[in-house]
């Protein structure tokens, strides 16, 4: 019956009526909170364009990720920053680089906490690019092999899963191969499976230090228009052993988010990017936002939207106004 019979405002007048009627639920157990690690020792390097974030050594890391897990924060993926940089990336691929030694410490320390590593050789590249180059264009049959041996690397080193994100065409089928051979058939693989071509990463380059030195990512990351395109990329990961599908950036691509959660019967993720996460801290610097009332808002719309795991820098943040 409409008004006066219906009366909306009934079960929105008090909070208790507001939490037993809510629909959608954001959870501690939603989130995974990303970490940058870098070489050397006692090192904390706070990230000017993401207030609050750091380039950590690996000791300082595994008490931040004690921290992190004492708050109820049950899962974090690393982004490494090697001593050093070449054409092929080499670091990223080694058993004794950064993320496999960061890897065993977190592990060993913290045992409880799911581990996820990052697969890409943006970081590791002197020419910022996530592969290998022939001329000034990336050679993705050429870059498979050495995404297959990070993530063989990562597992080794005790990671829970591994999240490819260099979108090269097969990436998928390369990884589970690789390792599946390697006796880790085990190890989950989280697909950055519709990853746009997007203006949000700007931050995120700055902490990991991987802006391309040339170029752009446009031949091998997402147009932002592509709806159907981004389905696509979906079905093929998942076809070719992926365990989660991601869609990359959250805020808009939140309907893209809502067409994999429809369609596919995996658990979704989406990255609630860094230049997302920075224009909210700036704002609520300026004083021109509620910065907590803000947070909860984005991370429970990109719930809404239907992603069961979100990747975000606001872990803690959550933590402590879920709490």
């Amino acid at each position: 019956m409409p008004y006066p019979v219906e009366r909306m405002r009934r079960l929105r007048r008090t909070p208790g009526l507001r939490r037993m009627v809510r629909e959608t639920r954001l959870t501690l157990d939603n989130l995974i909170e990303g970490h940058f690690v870098c070489p050397g020792e006692g090192v904390r390097r706070e990230v000017a364009a993401m207030p609050g974030c750091a380039q950590m050594s690996i000791d300082v890391l595994v008490e931040e990720c004690k921290r992190s897990f004492d708050l109820g924060i049950p899962a974090i993926i690393l982004f490494g920053l090697p001593a050093r940089k070449d054409a092929t990336g080499s670091e990223g691929t080694s058993p004794g680089g950064i993320v496999p030694r960061a890897i065993a410490a977190v592990k060993e320390a913290v045992p409880d906490l799911v581990v996820w590593a990052d697969v890409c050789l943006c970081e590791y590249t002197d020419h910022g690019h996530c592969g290998v180059l022939r001329g000034e264009e990336v050679d993705n049959d050429a870059t498979l092999p050495l995404l297959a041996r990070a993530a063989v690397a990562y597992a080794r080193a005790g990671a829970d899963g591994v999240a490819p994100s260099d979108m090269m065409d097969g990436r998928v089928a390369a990884i589970r191969t690789a390792l599946d051979a390697a006796g880790c058939a085990q190890t989950p693989i989280l697909a950055y499976a519709a990853k746009f071509a997007s203006g949000f990463y700007g931050p995120f380059r700055d902490a990991a230090e991987s802006t391309p030195q040339f170029g752009d990512r446009r031949g091998y990351q997402m147009d932002p228009p592509n709806a159907r395109e981004a389905l696509r990329e979906m079905e093929l990961d998942l076809a070719e052993g992926a365990d989660i599908l991601m869609v990359k950036p959250a805020l808009a691509y939140l309907d893209i988010i809502r067409q994999a959660r429809d369609r596919f019967d995996v658990p979704i993720a989406a990255y609630n990017v860094s230049g997302e996460y920075s224009m909210i801290r700036a704002a609520a610097r300026n004083g021109w936002i509620d910065e907590d009332r803000i947070i909860l808002e984005v991370l429970t719309s990109i719930r809404r939207a239907g992603a069961d795991l979100i990747l975000t820098y606001f872990a803690r943040d959550a933590a402590r106004l879920l709490l």
